[in-house]
């Protein structure tokens, strides 16, 4: 790439994990043109779970606008894995495991909703598996799955990197310079800029006042040979096959460390949750942190920036990225381009007083 004449495209991102990799794709479908800047000071992306699934779990209730989501991710990731000639998306179903026969009785009248009826198996699966004991059985959660997110990401940035559509540096803030209907980053010119930073965004003068909440979260992954299940368990914590006898397992939240490394107090808090819940030889294998960006009021930060409209953002998908990213990616891009009105549940003005 020659970094000595003027580069000209129609937008710069900012951050490349699963909300600048949707976007990205949101604007390669238009032939519209773009660089990115990543400099991978932001992980949640890589180290997250990647499951999909439309039930909260801890209270068997719908997840906000999970239908609509998952109406829009699915192809999405399809298309990317046709893009990347790779494969992403392992469906896998969940069990809930229940504790009492009041959470049997919640899953039998949750099961009527017809929003959920589609994942809810509306019996109580009472299989036993070794090393688990489940005097209460299981409620069965079918048509979920999980994306293999790290995989996703290195592959979509090798991607960009040999198509020179990726720069792998810190972003500047200060050498921003917004010039009439257009901004120009360096030896760039652009017509608007969008970050994608997770956490990084509250280093970022134009929407640090966003009330984006770091939730820190820490996974281990297992290896666990007599540990014969195929399904996602959910309990006090998950356990994800990983395959090879590997599983992930998570996740912790910490509102007050901001780093992105793991912990031993993690790891122990982890081991504590998971030495109650099953009763089979394991052995550590790995130890990964991230800092979730997640909003209050459990919504995304979706929008343009009030005064300097050259400038948006996509941000606070919290825990449930892989379902939110490709549906609000779309979302922006028709607000941007067409002039799309967002829904005000997403829109960043619902905290501009």
């Amino acid at each position: 790439m020659n970094y000595f004449c003027i580069m000209k495209v129609d937008y710069i991102i900012v951050g490349l994990g699963l909300a600048g990799l949707a976007f990205t794709h949101e604007l390669k479908k238009h032939n519209k043109t773009f660089i990115v800047f990543e400099d991978e000071s932001q992980n949640a992306s890589k180290v997250a779970g990647g499951m999909y699934n439309p039930v909260i779990l801890k209270r068997f209730t719908p997840v906000w606008d999970a239908k609509n989501q998952l109406e829009i991710a699915l192809p999405f990731y399809k298309e990317i894995e046709t893009v990347l000639n790779n494969k992403y998306d392992f469906p896998i179903d969940t069990h809930r495991l229940f504790t009492s026969v009041e959470e049997q009785n919640n899953w039998f009248a949750t099961c009527d909703n017809p929003v959920l009826s589609p994942y809810m198996v509306p019996e109580v699966h009472k299989k036993t598996y070794e090393g688990l004991e489940s005097p209460f059985g299981y409620g069965k959660l079918q048509n979920t799955g999980r994306i293999t997110t790290k995989q996703l990401l290195d592959d979509y940035r090798a991607y960009l990197l040999e198509n020179d559509k990726l720069i792998y540096d810190t972003f500047d803030y200060g050498n921003i310079q917004l010039v009439n209907n257009s901004v120009k980053y360096q030896n760039i010119k652009a017509k608007y800029i969008v970050f994608c930073e997770g956490f990084g965004i509250k280093r970022n003068p134009f929407f640090k006042d966003l009330p984006l909440r770091e939730a820190k979260g820490e996974l281990i992954t297992i290896y666990a040979p007599k540990l014969k299940i195929d399904f996602v368990l959910k309990s006090a914590l998950f356990i994800m096959p990983l395959g090879d006898d590997l599983f992930k397992v998570g996740a912790t939240f910490n509102w007050k460390d901001k780093t992105n490394q793991p912990t031993e107090e993690g790891k122990q808090e982890l081991l504590t949750k998971l030495d109650k819940l099953i009763k089979v030889p394991f052995e550590v294998v790995d130890h990964v942190a991230g800092i979730r960006p997640t909003v209050k009021d459990r919504r995304p930060l979706v929008g343009i920036h009030a005064q300097f409209t050259q400038l948006a953002v996509l941000n606070g998908l919290g825990t449930r990225g892989v379902m939110i990213a490709p549906i609000v990616a779309k979302e922006l891009y028709n607000h941007i381009e067409n002039n799309t009105e967002l829904r005000k549940e997403i829109d960043i003005e619902r905290f501009v007083l």
